[in-house]
């Protein structure tokens, strides 16, 4: 998209990326400054033993969680099966991307009732968590530890091979 500027030039308008801003204390110095960098994070949604990435989780809108209404106490979803969000931070060093972080959050959803639980504190925490480049997986069964190693292996092999011991032993089923 073009913009007229004085005179009746045209010249393109830069675009701004749009990331998440967190603005600190101290003073603010324009768009994107302090901004959190989302673009490196992709949501893995495990149900039962199959792991898909889902980029609608990143706003609580995966094939899952569309249609249900969520609770933050588990006695109201008596029937829900039990489902995972795993934030996967994806890094780079001098020999290229690996995956750096990745935790998983658990959640009960019941499709027929259209009822679930999570705690969303513990979703935007644990993102967090991601982002600073750790991995809290122990929340994971084998079943859901095998399908996610089975998904990062398979979406790149060479990102898996570069990764963390750290990961690899956290997936151990």
């Amino acid at each position: 998209m073009e913009q007229q500027g004085q005179g009746g030039s045209t010249e393109p308008k830069p675009k701004k990326s749009l990331s998440l801003n967190v603005v600190s204390n101290k003073e603010h110095r324009g768009f994107g400054a302090g901004s959190i960098d989302l673009s490196a994070v992709s949501p893995v949604v495990i149900d039962g033993n199959e792991a898909v990435i889902d980029v609608g989780a990143m706003h609580a809108k995966s094939k899952i969680e569309k249609g249900i209404k969520f609770s933050p106490n588990k006695e109201d979803v008596p029937n829900g099966r039990p489902c995972w969000i795993v934030w996967v931070a994806v890094d780079r060093n001098d020999d290229g991307a690996f995956y750096g972080g990745a935790t998983a959050c658990d959640m009960l959803v019941d499709t027929e009732a259209r009822r679930g639980w999570k705690l969303l504190a513990d979703h935007v925490n644990r993102l967090d968590y991601a982002i600073k480049r750790r991995f809290m997986l122990d929340n994971l069964g084998p079943e859901q530890k095998t399908a996610l190693k089975k998904l990062l292996v398979e979406h790149n092999q060479e990102w898996w091979d570069r990764s963390p011991d750290a990961l690899k032993q956290a997936l151990e089923a």
